[in-house]
């Protein structure tokens, strides 16, 4: 997720329709600079002289794509590509199809290509890029709104779809990791600017805050051991990786270095981390930014940098791995300038 969309400068579920929202506003910046500078259609709004034109918006192009983590293979591999947005990619337990959101919905695509099928989840609407399988796969955990409960709060739904159940009583509630075990979900909440993370069973009960304070504490994922979790965080004046036991204790940077680093994930078989990393004095969590994604193996701490592209929020909000830990999926983007 945004950072600005969980301190609530954006409504929590609008990140599909935020750039729906940008151009809007390109549009009426260049219809109000016809109206001001052109003197014929002052007064005329609707008049369709060739003076009176209204530049085109830049289109905006996602691609979901794999990529192999080892070197191996022709990577990377573009599975689905389409005009408009859409973020967010989980690869099945079984390795045949991944998931993403569009449009509100989640969806599903099989590796090999093809059309994406909306997954049935009820009353559950305006879905965002907070979502992912239970470990055994049959259980599938969404950050959506509900006619009953407006705002983003964390549910779960049959992985092959149904009647969602929420977990989170509060607005403004995003998912990012299940126990390995399946009874617990960790998740985040704004406040006020700040975002923290917090745990809470699958039953909805015993919700207890893992960090605190004003800053940014964001995308908690938990090892496939259980013995960590690990996030970003700014509490060291950057954004970096952290990780910290379940319990919130012991937090221990992972990254110090001059790049602003999102979004860590672990592999299946616990060996190494990917994350988005952005340039230099980045504000935020952005889209469309020149990023890197870049792995850390966590034997010895060394990094490398696995691709780079334009991303950023969107590109692997959530854990991506497949389940042989050998490939990744993730989101780019293309802006179009108007033809």
């Amino acid at each position: 997720m945004n950072y600005s969309d969980k301190a609530g400068v954006f409504a929590p579920e609008c990140d599909g329709n935020r750039r729906e929202k940008l151009l809007t506003l390109i549009d009426c910046i260049a219809l109000c600079s016809v109206v001001v500078c052109g003197s014929s259609v002052a007064g005329q709004v609707g008049a369709t002289t060739s003076s009176q034109v209204v530049p085109a918006a830049p289109a905006l192009t996602s691609t979901l794509q794999t990529i192999g983590v080892d070197g191996s293979g022709p990577e990377p591999r573009v599975v689905y590509k389409a005009r408009g947005h859409f973020e967010a990619p989980n690869w099945t337990r079984d390795g045949a199809s991944l998931l993403f959101d569009e449009g509100g919905k989640i969806m599903r695509i099989s590796v090999e290509g093809g059309s994406p099928v909306a997954i049935d989840t009820g009353s559950a609407s305006g879905c965002n890029g907070s979502h992912g399988l239970s470990p055994d796969g049959k259980l599938l955990a969404i950050s959506c709104k509900t006619p009953e409960l407006p705002g983003s709060r964390v549910y779960v739904v049959p992985s092959s779809g149904g009647t969602p159940r929420v977990v989170t009583e509060r607005a403004g509630s995003y998912w990012h990791s299940w126990s390995p075990d399946g009874n617990t979900l960790y998740f985040t909440h704004p406040d006020h600017g700040s975002i923290n993370i917090y745990s809470i069973l699958l039953n909805g009960h015993d919700e207890k805050a893992l960090t605190s304070g004003s800053g940014t504490n964001d995308d908690p994922d938990i090892s496939p051991d259980g013995k960590y979790i690990y996030f970003n965080s700014d509490r060291s004046g950057t954004m970096q990786i952290w990780r910290m036991h379940p319990d919130g204790s012991s937090p221990e940077q992972i990254t110090s270095d001059e790049r602003v680093n999102w979004t860590p994930h672990v592999s299946p078989d616990g060996t190494k981390i990917v994350f988005v990393s952005y340039e230099k004095g980045v504000t935020g969590h952005p889209a469309n930014k020149p990023i890197e994604l870049r792995l850390m193996s966590l034997s010895d701490r060394k990094v490398r940098v696995l691709t780079s592209l334009i991303g950023g929020t969107g590109t692997i909000n959530v854990p991506s791995w497949a389940p042989d830990s050998r490939h990744l999926a993730y989101v780019s983007y293309e802006i179009a300038a108007p033809q």
